[in-house]
């Protein structure tokens, strides 16, 4: 037979189970948080809205404060146009620049700006020096960011010299009089918004404003509560691991404890008793559960070894006496001439041989018997059935040769049933029948009573005999244990019809004892006692 034996791993496959089960909640809320970018789309959406109403604004302006009024068509005074845009757009963050209804470029707020300013020289703060969980934070969310942001089919935004609104489709939309807006794509993954509006006097489009402004206050927004968030998610995550890490150890270690323990006992071969398994029975769980079961069970295997053991030595002994008589006896048959001498040897071997096979027939019964009542199922029975049925056959065999008187007597009205191996419980009365008719005088009564108690049917054999010597009332149902009366001969009894009794009635979770009768009459009583 294969042998299989624990094998020692760096993780046991069930602490990856419990790994997998509990790591699969967060990885996939990360997972799910960095795919579903709405937020990002959202917030982009909401600067073009933004934009174009701040264009519309400076539109308006150009259309009302910026058209020469000495021109017979409206047209844009490029001065007026400039230095209104100028400080139109000093506080927004956003480029703006001007086109003619030609396409030129009439103005550019970042060159407007940067006109005439002075360099101003400001000491900046130390730069932040992040801790290295949050730099491989950086590098873990740029990887998933580049992996899961949603790809967007977008234009290059390219940067010319001398711009023209042909140069821009939302230029030349606003140009034509409808308002237009475009993303296009940077280096790094940035976009670039873009909103154009026509700047209209009296009624007609004198040029085109378009505002554009990159998407960096966006991006940096999104990171920072990504980053919040999975800072949030590997606390989370941190936690989950050295949960599952102390869950599995509460379960799988003790589990493999166990299992070697249960290892060492099948390698022992029998040889259990001096053999430990763990007790985790304070714990109070399943494995606790398990481990009482196992211990009770390692003592029960031990128990029965040691039963086993001394019923082997038991039938040696028993069986080594007759092998000894009948060895001496054929000896002497061998030495001797007297015919007298050798006839009582002959009886002699004769009873051996005899008292030998009942030996091997009751140890036969009786090894045939575990196997038996480990196979069977008990079928609820009616005790007093079956007493009466045991009871009425020998009533029969009374009418082939003198028996003490046998009554049987119920207590109260039935029914007696009671969960029991018919065939093997009536082996049971009639061991104790047989034992009570071995002890009573011829004129005496046995009487078999059953009654019934709350929780148990129980069933008595009270013979006349002298009774049991106090001190044997529980040896007499140790194997081979044989007290009979002096008028019977010896070797008729094995000894083990009360171990047997007592065999069949432990197996069926009930008990049986022997006493004295208390009734101002001599003899003995035995009790069997059966759940219901």
């Amino acid at each position: 037979m294969t042998e299989t034996r624990p094998r020692r791993r760096l993780m046991s496959p069930l602490t990856r189970r419990i790994l997998l089960i509990n790591l699969a909640a967060p990885i996939s809320l990360v997972l799910a948080f960095l795919y579903l970018d709405q937020f990002r789309l959202g917030l982009i959406e909401t600067r073009l809205t933004a934009l174009r109403y701040e264009a519309g604004l400076i539109a308006g302006a150009l259309g009302e404060a910026a058209i020469s009024p000495y021109e017979l068509t409206p047209a844009l005074e490029p001065e007026t146009a400039r230095l209104l845009l100028r400080r139109l757009s000093a506080q927004s963050s956003a480029r703006a620049r001007l086109f003619d209804t030609e396409g030129d470029l009439v103005a550019d707020s970042r060159l407007l700006l940067a006109a005439g300013r002075s360099v101003i020289t400001r000491q900046l703060p130390p730069p932040e020096i992040d801790t290295a969980w949050e730099r491989a934070l950086l590098s873990l969310y740029d990887h998933i960011n580049a992996l899961f942001m949603t790809r967007l089919d977008l234009p290059k935004y390219t940067e010319y010299p001398f711009a023209h609104a042909n140069e821009y489709s939302e230029a030349r939309r606003a140009l034509a009089g409808d308002d237009a807006r475009q993303l296009r794509e940077l280096a790094g993954g940035r976009l670039m918004l873009s909103v154009a509006v026509p700047v209209q006097g009296l009624r007609k489009v004198v040029g085109a404003l378009m505002l554009t402004v990159d998407s960096t206050e966006i991006d940096n927004r999104v990171r920072e509560e990504r980053l919040a968030a999975l800072k949030v998610f590997a606390a989370v995550l941190g936690f989950t691991v050295l949960a599952s890490l102390y869950l599995a150890g509460a379960i799988v270690r003790p589990i493999h404890r166990l299992a070697e323990a249960a290892e060492r006992i099948r390698a022992a071969k029998g040889r259990v008793a001096h053999l430990h398994i763990p007790d985790f029975s304070d714990r109070r769980d399943e494995i606790g559960d398990l481990s009482a079961v196992l211990r009770a069970m390692t003592g029960a295997m031990a128990q029965r070894i040691d039963a086993i053991e001394r019923f082997a030595a038991d039938v040696a002994h028993e069986i080594k006496n007759p092998l000894t008589s009948l060895r001496s006896a054929m000896e002497t048959f061998a030495r001797t001439n007297k015919p007298d001498l050798r006839e009582r040897l002959l009886v002699v071997m004769q009873d051996d041989v005899n008292r030998m096979n009942r030996l091997i027939t009751d140890i036969s019964e009786s090894s045939r018997l575990d196997a038996e009542l480990a196979r069977s199922e008990a079928e609820p029975i009616d005790i007093a059935e079956m007493l009466q049925a045991v009871v009425d056959t020998y009533a029969a065999r009374a009418a082939m040769r003198p028996l003490p008187r046998i009554e049987m007597k119920r207590i109260e009205p039935g029914p007696y049933r009671a969960p029991a191996f018919e065939s093997r419980l009536g082996q049971v009365a009639r061991n104790l029948i047989d034992n009570a008719i071995s002890f009573s005088p011829p004129d005496g009564t046995i009487t078999v009573a059953v009654r019934r108690e709350p929780r148990h049917v129980v069933f008595t054999v009270t013979d006349d005999g002298p009774g049991i010597p106090p001190e044997n009332l529980e040896s007499i149902f140790d194997r081979f244990y044989s007290e009979r009366p002096a008028s019977e001969a010896f070797g008729r009894h094995s000894g083990l019809g009360l171990p047997i009794a007592r065999q069949i009635v432990q197996s069926l979770g009930g008990q049986i004892h022997a006493e004295n009768r208390d009734d101002g009459h001599s003899g003995a009583r035995f009790t069997v006692r059966l759940p219901l």
